[in-house]
Formats: C-alpha cells, sequence, structure tokens
C-alpha cells in the first residue's frame, strides 16, 4: 500500500512544474514487487494525469494575468504553435520533459475545455508508463 501510495504522489509532483523523476520510481517499484505491476501503472498515469491538470489549472489561472499574445520565450511560443496547430491532440505529448509542462499550462491558458483535455492527457501518460512496465517486465534492460 505504501509503494501505491508513493507512485501516485511522485507521478502526480512530477507533472506539476515541480522536476521529478516518476519513471525512475516506477522501475524501482516494479522491481520491487512486480506483481504490483497493473496497479503502479494505473496509479501513475491517474497521478501524473492530475499534476497535468494543476498545471493546465494554473494557466488557466494565469491567463488572468497575461494574454497568450505577451510570450516571449522561445520555448512557449513552440508549445504554443503545437496546439495551435493540433488543438487537443498535442496534449498526447504532455508527458515530454520540459514542453509538456507547457502544453497543460497553455492548454489551461487558452480554455481549451477540461474534458478532452484531460482525455489526451491521460492517454498520453498511459502509453507512456505502460511501455515502461513492458520494458521492465520483459527485462529489457535501460
Amino acid at each position: 500500500m505504501t509503494n501505491l501510495w508513493l507512485m501516485f504522489s511522485g507521478a502526480f509532483l512530477a507533472a506539476t512544474l515541480l522536476p521529478g523523476g516518476s519513471e525512475v520510481l516506477l522501475v524501482a517499484l516494479l522491481n520491487q514487487t512486480p506483481s504490483s505491476w497493473l496497479e503502479l501503472l494505473i496509479l501513475a498515469s491517474i497521478g501524473n494525469t492530475l499534476g497535468a491538470i494543476t498545471s493546465y489549472g494554473l494557466g488557466r489561472a494565469g491567463r488572468l494575468a497575461k494574454n497568450p499574445q505577451d510570450i516571449q520565450s522561445r520555448q512557449y511560443r513552440y508549445a504554443l504553435a503545437w496546439i495551435e496547430k493540433y488543438g487537443t491532440w498535442a496534449l498526447l505529448l504532455s508527458w515530454l520533459p520540459i514542453i509538456g509542462d507547457l502544453l497543460c499550462l497553455l492548454a489551461g491558458w487558452l480554455n481549451i475545455p477540461i474534458v478532452p483535455a484531460s482525455f489526451f492527457m491521460f492517454v498520453g501518460k498511459l502509453i507512456r508508463y505502460s511501455l515502461i512496465v513492458l520494458l521492465v517486465m520483459y527485462s529489457v534492460d535501460f
């Protein structure tokens, strides 16, 4: 039970603007208790999605302070271009380091509806964690 809580909270924090390595934590917990792979996969995916939704909420709140047209950072402009081109589909990449956090933040900033945004965030994160679980369970070295 402690491992499951640790996985959830680690994945949640890793998806916010705080740095974190939920993938390393998942690998360690899978090596420790391989029979809990499904629970770890689900909790990692849900925790990481909820963390991304937190970033989405910060983006929604940040819109009150700054307009999207005021973006100067190259990373923000890059993420904004992805969202403008691909819409909610871009959120499948919300698991990517740095740019993924920006995608979630900008999705909120651009008032993308929360339900489809959350769905695509979850699917992207589930795919990433599923690949990690598969690699660990079939003993492929990183």
